[in-house]
């Protein structure tokens, strides 16, 4: 819980008087799960504001709710999709809740949303003077500048130089200023490193909000995506019906956060944890490097709840960059309208990204896994679209020819009805608890994590009860802001 004496009086003056300025209200958690809450005279100002604009009501757009339009939209119900069995190859019925809807087009503007928030309202972030840095492979770091931007702060992104072009571009359109390290997606350490080297040199100037160490990440999850997928279920559900399982590869861990909730509302839910097969951490304590932009690997989150997890389940990178082609290429539509009778569903597969395709076939896996049937529910999310991943469709043309329908056909066979169970754990005890002490290495060795809250992490549960329950205070902080700020009695 934040106390009231970690309130820095001097810096939240600054800070209130910024938001004064910059035109900024701050929702709160219980808005963005529930934009009914939200005052009306927001929602009308939301109409003449686009889904990216930089514009600091946009923040009130961080929610899965937003209507699935690029300008002027409001609240419409939780974007998501179904998978149809004739894709999946199983009985289950697979959801996805769609990420394309939030500003910047991924759900990470919530990620980042939290760990800013929480220090600006208490004034342990000032920013007339100091810059937020996000260390990221990928979302995290432009959902971070996004909402700094927003926030009326100044943000530093570092992420791995192997990253889409398309992200880098991006960044620099917004004014943030971007460090690239090297390596790709699985080059976690050397984002680390950097952004140490950073904070060395500009101690005072620099507020490090790392997304695997920041609990307002997992938080936001809890507190708006759980309760968004139990939305859907209680939509969809029929008499019999079960909230059976939850998939999300790990990245950040911060999504796992919505398994806590989902685990208090549904106590025997499955929830598993993926990653990719080039880099096993979870399975084997792994290396390597892989192509599944979005997740992260070579070390264990110290955000991840390790012993609220089932299974985890290793995904093959070749799978998912075949299929985002089957996918996105015009022979492999057809083949799809084809096995899918026209369902009009192929035509929405770009709001499927790289992650997103990972996120579905753990969910298949665990569906076979489970032996799931018709009544049995499953949840995964689409971190984001194929917007930003046009030059991988190119770089694959180019790697391997152009896309043929035999190919779609091939594809199909191989990666979504042929997928296995092979390349899953499910956790015993002793399981999560190898797992849990891979955070040693990075977090006590290398980040200067303590082994007593190590070891409170996996005896004490209430450790994460009261971590995941802290958006309650928050929530508080965040009003207490406003009125000072003085601008949201215009709004009511």
């Amino acid at each position: 819980m934040i106390e009231k004496e970690k309130v820095n009086e001097q810096v939240l003056e600054r800070t209130v008087k910024r938001a004064r300025e910059r035109n900024i209200i701050i929702p709160t958690y219980e808005e963005m799960r529930d934009p009914s809450k939200i005052p009306d005279k927001i929602k009308e100002e939301l109409k003449s504001i686009g889904l990216w604009d930089l514009h600091p009501r946009n923040l009130f757009r961080i929610t899965w709710k937003n209507e699935p339009v690029k300008s002027g939209g409001r609240f419409d119900g939780v974007n998501y999709i179904e998978i149809p069995p004739e894709l999946s190859g199983v009985k289950a019925r697979i959801f996805v809740l769609i990420g394309k809807f939030f500003p910047t087009g991924a759900h990470k503007v919530g990620a980042t949303f939290g760990p800013l928030v929480e220090k600006l309202t208490r004034g342990a972030f000032d920013p007339t003077t100091q810059k937020a840095l996000w260390p990221s492979t990928g979302n995290y770091c432009r959902g971070g500048a996004y909402d700094s931007n927003l926030l009326g702060c100044k943000s530093i992104a570092v992420l791995p130089e192997g990253m889409s072009k398309e992200r880098f571009e991006w960044l620099e359109s917004i004014g943030a200023e971007v460090y690239a390290t090297p390596g790709t997606e699985s080059n976690v350490k050397e984002v680390f490193d950097k952004t140490k080297e950073l904070k060395a040199k500009y101690p005072e100037e620099i507020v490090v909000l790392n997304q695997f160490e920041e609990f307002g990440n997992p938080t936001w999850h809890y507190t708006v995506t759980g309760p968004a997928m139990e939305e859907v279920f209680e939509k969809e559900k029929k008499q019999g019906d079960k909230l059976s399982a939850l998939f999300l590869t790990q990245g950040s861990a911060g999504t796992l956060g919505s398994g806590n909730y989902l685990r208090n509302k549904f106590p025997k839910i499955k929830i598993g944890a993926g990653e990719a097969l080039q880099c096993p951490t979870m399975l084997y304590n792994g290396y390597g490097a892989h192509r599944i932009e979005g997740i992260g690997d070579k070390h264990i989150p110290w955000i991840m709840d390790v012993k609220n997890l089932d299974m985890a389940i290793a995904i093959d990178d070749e799978a998912t960059m075949h299929l985002i082609r089957l996918f996105n290429e015009e022979n492999g539509k057809m083949y799809l309208k084809k096995v899918l009778k026209g369902n009009p569903l192929v035509d929405r597969f770009d709001l499927l990204g790289i992650s997103s395709i990972a996120n579905i076939l753990g969910s298949i896996k665990m569906a076979k896994y489970y032996e799931l049937t018709e009544n049995d529910f499953v949840f995964t999310v689409s971190t984001d679209s194929m917007e930003l991943y046009q030059s991988r469709i190119q770089e694959l043309r180019e790697q391997y020819g152009e896309y043929a329908e035999m190919d779609a056909g091939k594809d199909f066979e191989r990666y979504l009805t042929g997928i296995s169970v092979d390349w899953v754990l499910e956790m015993s005890h002793w399981d999560k608890k190898r797992i849990h002490n891979l955070k040693y290495f990075t977090w006590i060795e290398q980040q200067g994590k303590t082994i007593e809250e190590l070891n409170t992490q996996w005896f004490d549960n209430n450790y994460w009860v009261e971590k995941f329950e802290s958006y309650k205070k928050w929530d508080e902080l965040i009003k207490e802001f406003n009125e000072r700020v003085g601008l949201i009695k215009n709004y009511r």
